[in-house]
């Protein structure tokens, strides 16, 4: 699944589409949520997000989930706005506290990783759905992969 990065194995760029659907495989066979990489879809990730957060658990104990969601919420912008992962350098890396992110076609560089954590932490607010749906520099059409 290309190399490992970060402290839960986060794997590279490279390897964030095969880390994004293997996330997607377990969660839906264990909970049948249709994340099907639609921009719809990213409500049931503020949704799930919000159910972690209502049990307060440390955040060290959900941390692979968020990574997994934030994996998902990723691939949809690859997915659907033309976006590419990018492994941050270490500057980027510090500002954005995650070694991944989402190049899109007009240069900018995204971070859905942390935009999950974030919804976590700070609550509705932070919505990943309209994240996507402010995102700027996407592609003028939808892009599916």
């Amino acid at each position: 699944m290309g190399e490992r990065v970060g402290e839960l194995g986060l794997p590279g760029a490279s390897g964030m589409r095969a880390y994004a659907a293997e996330f997607v495989q377990q969660l839906a066979a264990r909970n049948r949520l249709p994340l099907d990489y639609s921009v719809a879809s990213l409500r049931l990730v503020d949704l799930v997000v919000d159910g972690l957060r209502r049990n307060a658990p440390e955040r060290a104990e959900i941390d692979a989930v968020l990574q997994g969601l934030g994996a998902y919420t990723g691939e949809v912008v690859v997915r659907r706005a033309g976006g590419r992962w990018v492994d941050f350098g270490t500057e980027q890396r510090e500002l954005f506290r995650q070694p991944v992110g989402v190049r899109m076609p007009d240069g900018r560089v995204w971070n859905p990783l942390g935009k999950v954590v974030n919804r976590f932490e700070a609550g509705p607010e932070e919505s990943v759905q309209r994240f996507y749906l402010l995102l700027h520099g996407r592609a003028r059409k939808a892009v599916c992969h």
